[in-house]
Order: structure tokens, then sequence, then C-alpha cells
């Protein structure tokens, strides 16, 4: 039936609907099913996301009706619409009072995904106004405090260099331990890759006290403090605090230098909750492994990868990955750093709506997918800073001379950027940059062609 003189109100104005401060608003992609029109979905996906059902219920009153959640705003043409969300709607925690990311979920992406009558369902954006962002957590930790450990100043700080122990499926306890010490010489950030964990051939209480000792070595030989971001996630609470507990206790008066990594989209907004609220001590890593099967670009339901990281910063992730912007093997483009503005600043344009974050802490965009020192500049230069965490796992340990002079060469192409040097002539004064470009030859010959003369290297 065509609900939309209930779900639908076209006057009202998106401005009003922010100085009201009672909405959270949503803008989507939409396409009806054959036959339908687009007024009429666009009613049933906000009555189906609030208080509508399919009939006439006897149990409808004035209340519910004053929470409906309303079409504002369509564009049949560009196939968009817009609904807002009355902040009643959602639930919140009987402990805390607190807002829920699972309740905002569970209506704006809820069953309009997967209703007949919608061909085509995507969030592009939403907004979240201030009487709603207080009741999120936000982050406990951010980059500031990576900073703080390192050394460096809480304002700019600077690239943080990282890896991923590669292979993918990670290696037994004492390979994996020396590799983690062979980066370090160099680099600042480890972290697991997702599926390492408790595997039966690299037991957790087996290679964390082994990483630690790595670590200690580390930083006694180089004078620095080093970082390791340690995947807890699981599917049981219980089992991700005894770990986070184990690995809190293994490394001892270096506790402060742990990251949690907790997969976030596989896991879901319980169990990134569950890790902030229980550790806030430590920097909280948000993975994102699988979250292509909703946000990759060729998709048209569920959310987008730009919403994805901003739920990731309301639920209080210190960090999340945020691709590589076109720069690096996995899908995306340069503009994508709207996704990077709108996580770690305080005022930021997302594709739909402006955000005011009122002061909480932003959240470190984590890049990671396919970078070395080659393509960084590139990509530095796309951003417009180099105040992010970059994990190059190829990028390190494909180094020619070793994973420390990778991680190395990784810190002099940010060097070089900075200064606004020409990478050419930065890596005739730096050697480890300069190895980069033989390491990767296949990246060099498409970023700076003619570097081997321009080196003086030959095949």
């Amino acid at each position: 039936m065509d609900q939309s003189a209930r779900y639908a109100d076209l006057s009202l104005k998106e401005e009003d609907l922010i100085k009201g401060d009672k909405h959270i608003l949503v803008a989507y992609h939409m396409q009806p099913a054959t036959g339908y029109g687009y007024l009429e979905v666009a009613a049933h996906i906000a009555a189906e996301s609030s208080t509508g059902t399919n009939v006439e219920v006897s149990t409808t009153d004035d209340f519910t009706k004053g929470v409906d959640a309303l079409v504002y705003f369509i564009d049949e043409a560009k196939g968009v619409m817009k609904v807002a969300y009355p902040n009643d709607l959602f639930d919140r925690n009987v402990t805390d009072g607190r807002a829920m990311l699972v309740s905002f979920l569970t209506l704006a992406i809820g069953n309009n995904q997967g209703m007949g009558d919608v061909k085509h369902l995507q969030m592009q954006d939403f907004y979240v106004p201030w009487s709603m962002l207080r009741l999120y957590d936000g982050p406990a930790k951010d980059i500031t405090d990576l900073w703080d450990i390192l050394g460096r100043p809480r304002v700019d700080g600077g690239y943080i260099a990282g890896t991923i122990i590669k292979p993918k499926l990670g290696l037994r306890p004492e390979p994996f331990a020396k590799a983690a010490y062979q980066f370090w010489l160099g680099g600042d950030f480890i972290k697991n890759d997702e599926p390492q964990g408790n595997q039966v051939f690299c037991p957790t209480k087996k290679v964390i006290p082994l990483v630690y000792d790595a670590m200690k070595r580390a930083m006694d030989e180089t004078g620095q403090a080093k970082l390791f971001s340690a995947n807890i996630t699981a599917d049981d609470h219980y089992e991700m605090l005894a770990r986070a507990d184990y690995i809190l206790e293994a490394f001892g008066p270096d506790a402060n230098k742990v990251a949690f990594l907790v997969d976030g989209y596989v896991g879901g907004p319980g169990m990134i909750t569950t890790a902030r609220r229980q550790y806030p001590g430590q920097y909280l890593h948000y993975h994102r492994a699988g979250h292509g099967a909703i946000t990759s670009p060729s998709a048209v339901r569920g959310y987008t990868a730009f919403v994805l990281a901003k739920m990731s910063r309301l639920q209080g992730a210190s960090g999340i990955h945020v691709g590589t912007m076109g720069y690096g093997k996995m899908e995306g483009g340069r503009d994508d750093r709207n996704i990077a503005y709108m996580i770690e600043r305080d005022s930021a344009d997302g594709p739909y709506f402006h955000q005011e974050w009122h002061g909480m802490k932003p959240t470190t965009p984590i890049i990671s997918g396919g970078m070395n020192a080659l393509r960084l500049p590139g990509f530095f230069e796309n951003l417009g800073h180099g105040n992010v965490i970059n994990t190059s796992g190829g990028g390190s340990y494909g180094h020619i001379d070793s994973p420390a002079a990778g991680a190395i060469s990784l810190r002099q192409s940010y060097e070089c950027w900075k200064a606004g040097a020409d990478p050419i002539e930065f890596a005739k004064e730096h050697k480890e940059f300069a190895r980069a470009f033989e390491s990767f030859p296949g990246d060099a010959d498409k970023i700076f062609p003619g570097w081997r003369e321009k080196l003086g290297v030959h095949k």
C-alpha cells in the first residue's frame, strides 16, 4: 500500500531539521523495482525503518505516529532520497542510557534491505545531531597517544611506519617473532593480519611472549619505542577478554605499546564496543576485513565505505583501515580522502551532510593494501598530510635489502614528500629509498619512468 501520506513530508527543510537537533538524517541511493513509484517506495522504506506495518493495526496511536521516520527529500532523476529518523526511535542502554550503533543499523538498514519493491538501496551518508552524538562513546585513544609513546609532538607527529606479518596466514611462533624483530629495527608499528590469533600452529600463549621479547630487543638496539597491534577478535565476549588480558599481562610494563585489533565488520558493533569499554587504555584498531561484500563501488545494497568509517568513530575506534585511495591494490579512488577527513577532523563534509564532531576524539586513517615507498609520495600529496598509520607488508618484507631497510624506505618516502623534494633526487642521498626502486621495479617504471638511467641502475 502507498504510505506516502504518513511517511513522507517533502515540505520539511533540512536546515530546520538540523537546527531542531531531534533527528538523525540518512541519505540513500535508491531505485524502485519495476512498476513502483519512487515516492511510494521511499515512504515504504521510511515506514519499514520505523513504525510502519503493511496493514493498519489497532496499537497505532498518536505517540507512535509522532516518531514516524519521514522522507523529506527525493531526487528521482539522481536516485537520491533522504529520511529523517526521530531520536526517540533509537534504543538506549539500560546501564548508562547511552546510544547503540546496533539500534541505528537495525532501523536504517534493517528490513528495508530485503523489501520486494526495492531494486537498489544503499546508505551513502548520515548526519548525527549533537543530542545523539554525545550519547556515543567515541574513541578513548587516538594517534596523539601513539605519538607520545614514540616521543613525537602531539601536533602533526607525522607518519607511523608499520607492517603486517606476512603471509596473511601468519607464521609459527619463532619465525613470527623473528620477522617482527627484523622490521622493528627500522619501523614503528606491527599488526596481526586478520586470520592471525590463536592458530593451532601459532598459539597465543607461545607467540606473544616471543613477540614481546623481540620488541624489547629492538627497543634496546634502536633506542626507540615500538608498537604492536594484537588481534583479539573472537566470537565470544569472554574469549576476547581472555586474549586481551593475557596479552596485557605478557607485555607488562610495556602494555601501553599494545593496540587491540578487532575485526569490526565481521564481528559487529558489539565486539568493537566491548573492546572500547573494557580496555579504554589501549588504542583500538578497527580492522574492516569483509566489508567489501557490501561497500564495494559495485555494490547496490547496504552502505558505503564512507558510512562504515564514520560509524567506527561513533563506536570508539582509535583507527580504521580506509584503503589506499587508488594508490594501492584495493578498490577506491583519490576522492576517498573524504573518508579520512570525516574521521580525523572536527568539522567535515560528507557526500550529503556536513558533520560537526564537537570535540570527539579523531579516528586515525590506517593505510594498507599494496603500498610501498614509491607509491607513498603521491598518496600523501593527494591526502594533504602524512599523519597516518601505514601498514605495508610487501612494501617492507619485499625490500631488496631487509625488512628494516623496507621500513626505513617508507619513512624516507614521507620525509621526501614533506620536504617537497624530487623523489629521484632524494633517492640519490637516501640509500633505502633508492633501493626501493630496485625492489619494486614495476611500480618504479610506472611512476618514475627513466629512473634506471637517472639513478645509474642497470638490469
